[in-house]
């Protein structure tokens, strides 16, 4: 994908169905089977893919409501999780099979992608039948780790920086009969590790991890490569090596371990970090160190946009060629070096997350870049109008038989002389209110002139997104697309229903947030990056619009857990959906975890309930001394206060 350029017009050209609903939003590419879009139009998740049953999102919707959850609301399917464990595990064993791998492949599931506990526990759940283990980074995930992994053998991969706790409880876990991998990130640490083990009396298990020349590419390409953050380099993993020698260790150096970056998009990168580090381990081997596993760390991608390109926001890569060279080159240089295979662990978060939750967002209004204004009168023939307004008039009247792009050109700048005429007191209020519904009529027009065409302009495409409206979404950015707005991630976002309609709207989404960076501008496409999304107008009824509902798609690594309290907008309602054959819909919602209420927030930041409701009863009681509010009044406004305390922190619509 090149950079970033001005959207597309969104709608096909030509007649509009299914098909073409699935070509607009590119569903049938990100959805990587687990979601399409039914006879009806609606958005439907297909949990096993082929091999089960397809939810309707919009069935979803309702029977939320049915339950009184409010929006937004985000939806699990811990199928997807299921047979994503499955689906990388055997990968992993064809792998192995067809290069005559003599190793075995024991995944961990990084905890810091997604530490809730109903995803961990489906993910182990899932992964019995593969000796599945986890990966964890901090010493709270290391006490999920440890009592979650109960059975004798559990792989546990400790990474990150250790303190003396940290190693102690890791110490324990050998105890327990766990194989609790400690991973050393620094020289100095390893020299701890080796003192606290020591004091408990428990030989430690080791991993070295390998600062590898080889670099990702990518948002995540620094978190690789000779200047990463974690990892020795050569030099520091030879002095390890002697360290542990010198501490009659060496039996104990079990793991080698190598990272290049998260949601690595080239698998060309893989290739060669695989090929550097099966060399680190062959020499180690060599050296009589009896490693067990080398661990490639994570990278494996999602592909949020459906290019299947090297783009940031895809991969190049089907997870199968993923398993192939990582167990073929492993083996390539194994063999040539003479040295036993390696069991292979992989730390694959992203790729078993990512698919499993979808954010439900209600839009409920739109503001329009080109507004619907009073209609002006204009007298006859622009006598007596500005001569601004006459100039405009004259290009709107004669639009058809001039050049449009030159027209529109004409257009703009009038527009600006209003401007600066205005800013000097030159111009009055209606003379400039004329001009720029004239300019925004213009420009409507010259944009409707173009569609279909072949070739537009550049400035024609994105004086189109500056005319696209601005739908307003009940959610925030920075609670739940934490990474769209610190990292530029794209997010396949879509209406789930009414998709059986043609698209008629160009918008971009702002969020419920006071904070103008609380907006989503960039929308996946197959070629570009898209500037605007394509979406239906907002029907209205007798209380404003309709419900009109969003999918956000692909969201289960990282935006879980990472979201922040920006203007103190919590947590999101939960619905937890597992597919059931003997349920009339195929399915059964198993769980509903409520999100955040408003004092739940507040007290995150240091406020107490009762303190703020006897803060409320004295200015009350005030009110009620000076006669400002009647006692009757006055309880029913601290109720209201106290009562609203336990509300959902998002807005209440309908």
């Amino acid at each position: 994908m090149s950079e970033p350029t001005a959207a597309s017009p969104s709608a096909v050209h030509g007649a509009w169905d299914i098909a073409a609903a699935r070509t607009t939003y590119n569903i049938d590419r990100w959805g990587a089977g687990y979601f399409d879009i039914d006879d009806h139009g609606h958005v439907v998740a297909k949990p096993l893919r082929e091999k089960g049953a397809s939810v309707d999102l919009t069935d979803l919707i309702e029977e939320a409501k049915s339950r009184g959850l409010k929006f937004p609301l985000l939806v699990r399917f811990q199928d997807i999780l299921r047979d994503r464990v499955a689906a990388l595990n055997e990968a992993f064993r064809a792998s192995i099979a067809e290069f005559a791998y003599k190793g075995i492949y024991r995944g961990v599931f990084p905890i810091k992608v997604n530490q809730l506990r109903e995803v961990v526990e489906e993910i182990l759940d899932a992964g019995k039948a593969y000796n599945f283990g986890l990966e964890v980074g901090s010493k709270p995930e290391l006490f999920i780790g440890m009592a979650l992994q109960s059975e004798p053998g559990s792989l546990i991969i400790c990474n990150g920086y250790k303190d003396a706790a940290f190693i102690k409880l890791a110490l324990q876990g050998i105890k327990l009969g766990k194989k609790v991998i400690m991973v050393v990130e620094k020289l100095e640490e390893l020299r701890q590790i080796i003192t606290v083990s020591k004091q408990v009396g428990v030989e430690p298990q080791i991993g070295i991890r390998a600062r590898l020349l080889s670099k990702g590419a990518g948002k995540w390409a620094e978190s690789g490569g000779e200047n990463a953050k974690f990892g020795l380099s050569t030099a520091e993993l030879l002095a390890a090596t002697e360290l542990l020698n010198a501490e009659g260790l060496g039996h104990c150096f079990k793991l080698l371990h190598f990272h290049i970056g998260s949601q690595v998009p080239d698998i060309l990168t893989v290739k060669k970090a695989v090929q550097e580090a099966a060399r680190f381990y062959a020499k180690l081997r060599k050296m009589g160190f009896d490693i067990e596993f080398v661990d490639v760390g994570g990278g494996l991608g999602v592909d949020y946009d459906g290019s299947r390109s090297a783009f940031d926001s895809s991969i190049n890569y089907t997870l199968q060629e993923y398993t192939n060279d990582i167990v073929y080159y492993l083996a390539d240089v194994c063999n040539a070096e003479g040295v036993a295979h390696p069991d292979i662990v992989s730390e694959s978060g992203r790729a078993l997350v990512a698919h499993h939750s979808v954010l439900l967002v209600e839009v409920f209004g739109a503001i329009h870049k080109s507004p619907v204004v009073p209609q002006f009168v204009f007298a006859e023939n622009g006598e007596g109008e500005h001569p601004l307004v006459k100039e405009l008039l004259d290009i709107r009247k004669n639009l058809a038989r001039l050049n449009k792009l030159e027209a529109y050109h004409d257009a703009l700048e009038r527009k600006e002389d209003a401007h600066n005429m205005f800013t000097l007191g030159l111009i009055e209020l209606p003379a400039k209110a004329k001009i720029e519904t004239l300019y925004w009529e213009i420009s409507l027009a010259v944009v409707a002139s173009f569609k279909g065409q072949a070739y537009i302009p550049e400035e024609i495409r994105k004086l189109e997104d500056s005319l696209g409206d601005q739908y307003l979404c009940n959610f925030s950015v920075f609670q739940s697309l934490l990474d769209h707005w610190a990292l530029g991630q794209l997010f396949p976002i879509m209406p789930v229903s009414r998709l059986d309609e043609r698209p008629t709207q160009e918008c971009t989404l702002v969020d419920i947030t006071c904070d103008s960076d609380g907006a989503i501008n960039k929308f996946i496409d197959l070629r570009d990056v898209r500037d605007t999304l394509p979406l239906h107008a907002l029907k209205q009824n007798g209380h404003g619009s309709e419900p009109y509902y969003l999918g956000f798609f692909l969201m289960g690594a990282y935006q879980d857990i990472m979201g922040d309290l920006h203007n103190l907008f919590g947590r999101v309602n939960e619905l937890h959906v597992f597919l059931e054959p003997d349920e009339p819909a195929g399915y059964y919602v198993e769980e509903v975890i409520e999100g955040n209420t408003i004092i739940q927030c507040l007290s995150a930041v240091q406020y107490d309930e009762k303190e703020l409701q006897r803060q409320m009863k004295a200015q009350v009681d005030a009110a009620i001394k000076s006669d400002r509010l009647k006692p009757s009044e006055a309880m029913r406004l601290l109720d209201d206060y106290e009562r609203g305390l336990k509300d959902y922190t998002y807005l209440t619509l309908g």
